[in-house]
């Protein structure tokens, strides 16, 4: 069995949004939101998240894409995608969120009680509490959405200077060219 790589998890990720009935407007206007609030000297104000649940989820969130040899999941703004996103078209996912940051933070407690937030804990402490957390609906939740702000389409304003698809090795050409495939290059006759 060949080991996981981040670049491996990452491209097989991204077909998630392909399975989730969410516009592609909706999902572009949450990307705009991310890629504005990572190029701004000042942070803007969320307005779904307070700035403490922000801190924590981005905390959370940059475990899950890990700036190691590349930036993560911090570095693309992935936190101004979800505040936009509980803002916008996935404003019914609130309630999980709240719910959900709740439940993550019993754990945390749990585990780690003398610990103040999740964004203090150490990255080992982190990705421990990950680990307690990985089969709930709401890490599946907060792992999607950080998979749609990381990859996202730089056009649309995600994936600030194309980072999320230079990790995965993406070459955006814009146009291909034929023979895409055997059954292309011969005329369409297998």
């Amino acid at each position: 069995m060949q080991p996981t790589t981040r670049r491996l998890w990452l491209s097989q990720c991204a077909g998630i949004a392909a399975l989730v009935d969410i516009s592609g407007a909706d999902i572009a206007a949450a990307q705009q939101h991310a890629h504005e609030a990572a190029l701004s000297s000042t942070p803007p104000s969320f307005q779904a998240l307070d700035p403490a649940t922000a801190a924590e989820i981005d905390a959370i969130t940059s475990q899950i894409v890990p700036t190691t040899d590349g930036p993560g999941a911090h570095e693309a703004g992935v936190i101004y995608f979800i505040d936009r996103a509980l803002s916008t078209f996935d404003a019914d996912l609130r309630e999980s969120y709240r719910s959900g940051m709740a439940s993550v933070q019993q754990k945390r407690q749990e585990m780690f009680p003398d610990s103040a937030s999740i964004a203090a804990l150490s990255s080992a402490q982190q990705i421990q509490l990950l680990h307690a957390i990985e089969a709930t609906d709401f890490f599946e939740l907060l792992r999607t959405h950080t998979m749609y702000g990381f990859l996202g389409n730089p056009s649309y304003g995600g994936n600030r200077d194309r980072i999320g698809w230079k990790l995965i090795g993406f070459e955006d050409r814009m146009a291909f060219q034929p023979p895409f495939g055997y059954y292309d290059a011969n005329g369409g006759t297998p």
